[in-house]
């Protein structure tokens, strides 16, 4: 889509207008979807180093066998504590930030539909977060049952269970309110003359992740409610002394859990599907069919779910189904690769750091979907059921996928947003950190896994130990990496060379390299019309 912006749609030449309030009141009472979208990022970026912090823990803990630098209790309490942040606190709201940020900006909309309820559904996101770090504090810490929270174990933790699942429902409610958001803006914002099949990708990617959270994370809220009342008000849904199941938890869970790996993983291919064409001075490859293998993977993310539950003792006929139909869902996502390096294909390709964490993308997102292909296999999954295998290759979907994709995106949109070009020698060292330190961490544990050791476990024997020694040298050598990223942005909004409107020459893309750098804080108040 090469969109034309008419005279009259130009942003940025009404000061008089452009007036926004100042101090704590403009970010307590923000209702300007750029204000919401930094607040998103910023949030985000901290519960990354919060959950990172957890990570560094259990790498120090699994340094040599034999260390006992935390006590097994509260060694799961940092597991689960770290799967629970990065997954609700960091990459989630993250994306969130990204669609407020972009979303209005690249359909050439104002602002976002309902601006007050993406007030309201930002700052749920705190306390929410206050509640998962402060669960460490009370009587008998943290949950330690898991990211994934089953039963019965779930029902046994002390209080820090019941500070969590409050905080879940808060977060699962900010996300239902932001997609809401999101469809409507979507729906009936877009500037004349942008029909559906002329939008970005990163905005068609959002509309089908908005879908999915306002299908699956109502799912999620029944499924810890009914935790909670097991735990709390005396019912017997997954209590097996009082006639429950402890199973039907896990159908419940993945019936969530399955969709919300694509609602992590969507946006992602929506950011490097702008960002590649860019670099490689092309039109995406196949559009349309971009469009359509991302609505393929939504609607077959639902049907996949018990695929995680393969030693549950399924019958045979379930195993196939799920295993085929995880199969299945390998070949959108082919597509999808295989239209990105279509388009790099013949291209006049520049590697600018944002096109290198899309490459990066790319290559290790693509080792893990498949170590995922292996997993689908219902005999080689029951063997690899709980073991580092597992930890390795959602590691390699959800790092090196969403987190790559989300530095990738930074890194794009940073000028449009700052006005200031970053420091590229510190963000090609910040994309190389990451990516060595990143594979040095997590690559070995493919080879743990396929050794037999399992995971959730503070201590193993030693033939365990030279590859637990690389991976937490690893750890602590990515997180570094992290800080290198936090001041090269911080560098970046203090100042640096002045960014042009389109200061990547992007010739696809949405309407916001047609509105100056840094994007003003109205923009659009005249709806601009694509013509192309």
């Amino acid at each position: 889509m090469s969109a034309v912006l008419e005279p009259q749609g130009q942003a940025g030449h009404h000061e008089d207008h452009d007036h926004h309030p100042t101090g704590w009141r403009r970010w307590l009472f923000a209702t300007n979807h750029k204000d919401i979208g930094t607040m998103y990022l910023w949030f985000s970026f901290s519960m990354l180093l919060v959950g990172g912090v957890l990570a560094l823990g259990i790498r120090t803990e699994l340094f040599q066998p034999g260390l006992q630098v935390v006590q097994p209790e509260l060694f799961n309490q940092l597991t689960t504590m770290h799967g629970i942040i990065m997954v609700f606190g960091a990459i989630m709201p993250a994306f969130v930030g990204f669609a407020n940020w972009m979303v209005p900006l690249q359909i050439g909309a104002p602002d976002m539909a309902f601006a007050r309820m993406n007030n309201l559904s930002f700052w749920l996101v705190i306390p929410a977060g206050l509640l998962l770090v402060a669960s460490f504090f009370v009587p008998g810490g943290a949950t330690a049952a898991g990211w994934t929270l089953y039963a019965p174990l779930s029902i046994q933790m002390g209080i820090g269970m019941d500070l969590a699942i409050f905080a879940i429902h808060i977060l699962g409610a900010s996300s239902i309110m932001g997609s809401i958001n999101i469809v409507t803006t979507i729906l009936n914002m877009r500037a004349p003359g942008m029909t559906l099949m002329k939008m970005p990708l990163f905005v068609w990617t959002w509309l089908i992740t908005a879908y999915l959270l306002i299908a699956v994370m109502p799912v999620l809220a029944g499924a810890i409610t009914m935790i909670l009342t097991d735990r709390d008000f005396g019912t017997a849904f997954f209590n097996a002394a009082g006639g429950g199941d402890p199973v039907m938890y896990q159908h419940i869970f993945w019936f969530f859990g399955h969709p919300e790996v694509y609602i992590m993983i969507l946006p992602a291919f929506g950011i490097v599907s702008e960002i590649i064409p860019t670099f490689s001075r092309k039109k995406l490859f196949g559009y349309s069919s971009m469009v359509y293998a991302t609505a393929s993977i939504a609607i077959l993310s639902f049907v996949v779910w018990a695929h995680h539950m393969f030693t549950t003792g399924m019958p045979l006929t379930g195993q196939l189904f799920y295993m085929y139909a995880t199969m299945l869902i390998a070949v959108p996502t082919g597509v999808k690769i295989f239209n990105w390096l279509a388009t790099m294909w013949r291209g006049a390709m520049t590697f600018e750091t944002p096109m290198l964490f899309s490459i990066g993308f790319i290559v290790v997102f693509t080792i893990g979907g498949l170590t995922g292909i292996i997993l689908s296999v219902a005999p080689l999954d029951i063997q690899l059921h709980d073991t580092y295998y597992v930890v390795a290759h959602f590691h390699y979907v959800l790092v090196a996928g969403s987190l790559f994709a989300l530095f990738a995106g930074v890194y794009y949109w940073l000028p449009k947003w700052t006005g200031h070009m970053y420091n590229e020698g510190l963000g090609k060292l910040h994309f190389w950190l990451s990516m060595i330190f990143f594979n040095v961490t997590f690559f070995p544990m493919h080879f743990l896994g396929l050794a037999g050791m399992p995971r959730r476990y503070a201590d193993y024997p030693m033939q365990f130990a030279d590859f637990n020694l690389v991976a937490s040298i690893g750890a602590f050598g990515f997180g570094f990496a992290q800080l290198v990223f936090l001041y090269c942005v911080i560098k970046c909004i203090n100042g640096g060379e002045k960014a042009k409107a389109n200061p990547w020459d992007a010739k696809d893309g949405g309407l916001e390299w047609t509105v100056p750098s840094p994007a003003p804080f109205h923009t659009f108040e005249t709806p601009p019309t694509v013509n192309k």
